[in-house]
């Protein structure tokens, strides 16, 4: 499947931005996987015993043994296929740990509080969410400039690791924008991000596994309206 006789499988969910991180990475190296959806609500054994600390996805099962956490499957997807497509880490000691140190910044800041805003219990946590989120977009906006040193992408002349972590928010850009009116990455506010956005969605690599919108904008709507149910439910 992934060249050489290895045998490649992935567990994940539909929508998720960390199952698609990982999907990013596989596209950018060339390598065949075989995609496996699992039910969050009726987990398989499968997913239970190769994640039995988190019981989450994503799984990375390569030839039999799983690495967990999307971050932590990136990095190894580009150490172990070293040799296959693009390398995602910097090659220098210093900017590979500036690279890890803001794909950590984007998951621990700009993805947790866009997610609290767009599933918090109250309009309090919604609203302090978004806040959030700007500033963490403000932030990344000067790390863009910073690890791009002009160039097209966060890994320059290429897409690189934090190319990787960012990108899969792509999908959900959009989505947001037709749920809610509102691009993450505002042309006026965050012009660098703005244009990174489309020229890294015009990649053929993400082409070949990013989620159509339009079925991410019905999720979205699935997934709210079951939060809504079941705080309804708790409020009885």
């Amino acid at each position: 499947m992934a060249g050489g006789g290895d045998q490649v499988k992935l567990l994940g969910t539909f929508g998720s931005p960390y199952v698609l991180r990982v999907k990013l990475a596989l596209s950018f190296k060339g390598l065949d996987f075989e995609d496996v959806e699992e039910n969050l609500a009726n987990k398989s054994e499968l997913l239970l015993a190769s994640n039995p600390a988190k019981k989450q996805v994503p799984v990375l099962i390569h030839n039999g043994k799983p690495v967990c956490d999307s971050q932590v499957i990136v990095q190894y997807i580009d150490e172990v296929f070293r040799g296959t497509g693009p390398s995602l880490l910097p090659a220098d000691p210093f900017e590979r740990a500036a690279a890890r140190f803001w794909a950590a910044y984007i998951d621990d800041k700009l993805l947790a509080s866009w997610i609290q805003a767009a599933r918090g219990k109250t309009d309090q946590e919604k609203t302090e969410g978004l806040k959030q989120t700007f500033v963490a977009v403000e932030t990344m906006e000067a790390a863009f400039k910073t690890c791009s040193k002009g160039k097209p992408f966060f890994g320059g002349d290429s897409v690189g690791y934090l190319d990787v972590t960012l990108g899969a928010l792509v999908g959900w850009v959009h989505a947001g924008a037709a749920l809610y009116g509102m691009r993450l990455f505002d042309d006026a506010k965050s012009p660098l991000l703005a244009a990174w956005l489309e020229r890294f969605g015009a990649l053929d690599a993400i082409k070949a596994v990013l989620p159509d919108v339009d079925r991410l904008v019905e999720h979205a709507k699935m997934k709210q309206a079951q939060a809504a149910a079941a705080a309804t439910a708790t409020a009885q």
